[in-house]
């Protein structure tokens, strides 16, 4: 995408220059990516839908990604909702001393918490604060990128953020002990790897990211538009699976749509009650449709942010807001014009605001 400051990498060069084959994942690259340094930061994520009815997200974080520009300062976070009700979330910070991240696979651990893994099986053991969870995943759609994975901002190209699906879906075991409470379950789960060296609200404005299964789908969807100094160029990211193999990936075949945009109240920003992202190829269309019911999550960044951080946050006028949804996903498959088949599941998908809240133009249902 020559001329524009806000693209995915997908050239041969780009390719070649990041040691990367179009066709293979390899270990290393779900390894640490970055060295900890100023101005860098990475993150090693999971997430599950229980059998139980429980969802649980771990993150094993290198540093805060609002202040990248800080020494390492290592952070895991844990939230768990159960189908009683019942929300815990942890977000704990550690002594430097207490980070190692492996270069030649995923090998993260911060305290006694450990994330380990080799692109198809994982194990994740994580203690915080009366909470204990043992998992393992076991990858059934098989690694995947958008591109190098790597989008670049800027004319010289030199701001960056990378993102590797590692398990794009995979099978999950799981026990979790709530102050002695022990529970055992199985679910589906989810795991991917993101590092970059600036601040994600000095090159995002917003980005939808989502990810679900459906009947014999699977998908992941993002729609990131760029901040303003890069013009909101957008950049949409889709990877659509069938029983488990992959049927489409290109983002030129993409469009994006939101409906029922509201204002959010606690945050302020504009917020689609319904993303839709459309696939199109020869006369194939998969329409996948995302419907929020309700909120898991909807806060201001500004709040995390204490002492004379937030007094320079608050002169700066960053309003930056983190919302997370649960709702429905529908996978439909057409012909032309012609029905094949739908499919419907429960979801859990995002939305990082970073930039102040601009008008939307929404698409009539």
């Amino acid at each position: 995408m020559v001329g524009t400051s806000a693209a995915m990498a997908d050239s041969e060069a780009d390719y070649q220059r990041l040691g990367l084959s179009r066709t293979s994942i390899e270990p290393w690259e779900d390894g640490a990516r970055t060295d900890n340094s100023a101005g860098t930061y990475e993150w090693w994520y999971f997430d599950a839908h229980l059998a139980d009815g429980a969802k649980l997200v771990l993150v094993f974080a290198n540093k805060d990604i609002t202040d990248p520009k800080q020494p390492l300062t290592p952070q895991l976070r844990l939230n768990l909702d159960l189908a009683d009700g019942r929300h815990f979330e942890k977000i704990g910070p550690y002594p430097a001393g207490e980070w190692s991240s492996a270069e030649d696979h995923c090998d993260v651990r911060v305290g006694e918490n450990r994330f380990t893994g080799d692109l198809h099986h994982y194990r994740i053991e994580v203690r915080v604060e009366g909470i204990s969870v043992q998992v393992t995943l076991d990858g059934e759609v098989p690694p995947w990128r958008p591109s190098t994975g790597y989008m670049f901002f800027g004319a010289d190209r030199a701001l960056e953020f990378a993102w590797l699906p590692s398990v794009p879906q995979g099978a999950v075991t799981a026990s979790y002990t709530i102050d002695g409470e022990r529970h055992e379950t199985t679910g589906v789960g989810y795991h991917d790897h993101n590092w970059g060296n600036v601040a994600l609200m000095k090159i995002v404005h917003d980005c939808y990211w989502a990810r679900g299964q459906a009947g014999p789908y699977s998908v992941i969807a993002s729609y990131i538009t760029a901040a303003e100094k890069f013009e909101f160029e957008p950049i949409p990211i889709f990877m659509l699976a069938r029983d488990n193999v992959l049927i489409g990936d290109d983002p030129a075949n993409v469009s994006f749509e939101r409906e029922g945009v509201y204002t959010d109240e606690r945050t302020d920003k504009p917020v689609a009650a319904t993303t839709r992202y459309i696939y199109r190829y020869s006369d194939e269309r998969y329409v996948v449709t995302f419907t929020r019911n309700h909120d898991l999550s909807a806060d201001r960044m500004i709040d995390g942010v204490k002492g004379i951080k937030r007094i320079a946050a608050k002169l700066a006028h960053f309003d930056g807001a983190y919302l997370r949804f649960v709702g429905e996903v529908e996978i439909s498959h057409f012909r032309a014009d012609r029905l094949l088949e739908t499919h419907k599941d429960e979801a859990i998908w995002e939305l990082m605001y970073f930039g102040h809240a601009m008008q939307v133009q929404q698409v009539a249902p």
